[in-house]
């Protein structure tokens, strides 16, 4: 990590997962003023064949909080520390090619103890509650576009990276 920054870069993410035998792959194409984001961690296993350990989709507007982590996802058993790294990539990508500096999640509220887990994870991560929605009618429109109900949280994105680089050592 720079010495310079107090979170590591996108490209200093990219080394951790390499340092694990990883490969860590971030999309984020730009279609009228929305970045798409995707990105992967995949552990190589053959000549173009390789097992996907977790993936994070999101979105981001041009404005300071407005990058938008829809899924994260992490399989399998060698799966431990992808998530953190995913985190962590999403934010500095944010930090390197957006105007963003905050990160909103919805922890959704499939079952109690999933919930519960998603809440306390994401507020180790330094996120907060903003605001639970529900089925009030004006929580219609950001159900529809998050896709469910839920505990919608936001993190300072540089908090989130300095979290998430944390759990590296350990992973």
């Amino acid at each position: 990590m720079s010495e310079a920054r107090a979170q590591p870069s996108l490209a200093e993410i990219e080394v951790e997962a390499a340092r694990r035998g990883w490969k860590l792959r971030l999309a984020a194409p730009r279609r009228l003023g929305l970045w798409s984001l995707r990105a992967v961690v995949a552990e190589p296993l053959s000549e173009g064949r390789a097992q996907v350990l977790g993936e994070l989709k999101g979105w981001a507007l041009p404005q300071a909080a407005g990058l938008r982590l829809d899924t994260l996802r992490v399989q399998g058993p060698g799966s431990r520390g992808a998530a953190p790294l995913l985190l962590a990539a999403g934010c500095a990508w944010a930090l390197e090619h957006t105007p963003c500096r905050r990160a909103r999640f919805l922890a959704i509220h499939d079952t109690d103890r999933q919930h519960r887990r998603l809440v306390r994870y994401f507020r180790a991560l330094g996120f907060e509650p903003l605001r639970a929605l529900g089925s009030a009618p004006a929580d219609w429109g950001p159900r529809l576009i998050w896709g469910g109900s839920g505990l919608l949280m936001e993190g300072d994105c540089e908090e989130t990276i300095r979290r998430c680089a944390r759990r590296w050592p350990n992973a």
